[in-house]
């Protein structure tokens, strides 16, 4: 496993497992086997409504808590300063944990104009250590701006949409600059379109890798960190499976430049669902 160390020093998993659009009984099994498989770093979020079956998995492993990394989120309904409080307390008993290592604002709904509010609820739950990180999902530069001037503590990290046809360069650029690392959902693209790309397909064949193990190693070699998701067993151990090869950087060039970015989840500014 890769490791990358977050603005505030918290070493976190590099390859995360996600349960989005994971049944709350199938949650349990999906994250058992992907720490069986090795993973170490779970993404889930209220919304999902597989709190409780991941929390299940938690429980039964034998893995120590300590080498878990557990990842959730406030959902939209829930910001502002008291209602994520509210919230993180339900997660956290769903999931039946003392602690989450990353909360994260889901979506930042500037309609309703509360995400600085809500951040401010997390930064108070870090600063209780309840929280050991916090962050954001979603967030546009306009974002990430505003909560750099109106509030205390840098994001650790962005999770986004991001894959090899929304490569999110310039937000990438702007992460950077202030240590704030890009975390990609959806980083074999919803739909698999991008693994069916000539370019993916000929480097994958080149090191005997599967076109999904390939784009993986793309996000590790990028720096950004991701969260492929799977119920199957057989993929699951597929996806980790990514540590053992290591892409050029010509043939890495030729990823890069088949970024499209084309978006298949919702336009940030426009994502007001509750």
């Amino acid at each position: 496993m890769n490791y990358v160390t977050l603005n505030n020093g918290l070493k976190m998993p590099q390859l995360g497992f996600g349960v989005w659009q994971v049944e709350d009984d199938q949650a349990t099994k999906a994250v058992a086997a992907a720490l069986e498989a090795g993973y170490r770093s779970i993404d889930t979020a209220m919304i999902y409504k597989n709190e409780k079956g991941v929390g299940k998995a938690l429980k039964e492993t034998k893995v120590p808590r300590e080498d878990l990394f557990i990842t959730t989120k406030v959902w939209n309904s829930d910001q502002g300063y008291e209602n994520t409080l509210r919230a993180f307390d339900e997660s956290l008993e769903r999931l039946g944990l003392d602690y989450i290592d990353l909360y994260l604002i889901h979506w930042p709904t500037p309609q309703f104009d509360q995400y600085v509010d809500t951040y401010k609820a997390l930064e108070k739950l870090y600063h209780e250590g309840r929280v050991k990180a916090i962050g954001v999902c979603n967030f546009e530069i306009e974002h990430l701006e505003r909560l750099l001037k109106e509030c205390e503590v840098v994001p650790v990290l962005n999770q986004v949409e991001c894959h090899p046809y929304l490569a999110q360069n310039e937000l990438k650029e702007f992460c950077a600059k202030h240590q704030i690392y890009v975390e990609a959902w959806s980083p074999l693209d919803q739909g698999g379109e991008v693994l069916q790309d000539e370019v993916v397909q000929r480097i994958a064949k080149t090191h005997g890798k599967t076109p999904a193990q390939t784009v993986l190693r793309w996000h590790l070699q990028n720096n950004t960190i991701a969260i492929p998701k799977s119920v199957t067993p057989s993929r699951i151990e597929e996806n980790f499976q990514v540590f053992d090869f290591e892409l050029t950087s010509a043939e890495m060039d030729e990823i890069n430049q088949i970024n499209k970015n084309r978006r298949k989840g919702p336009q940030p500014n426009e994502m007001h669902v509750r």
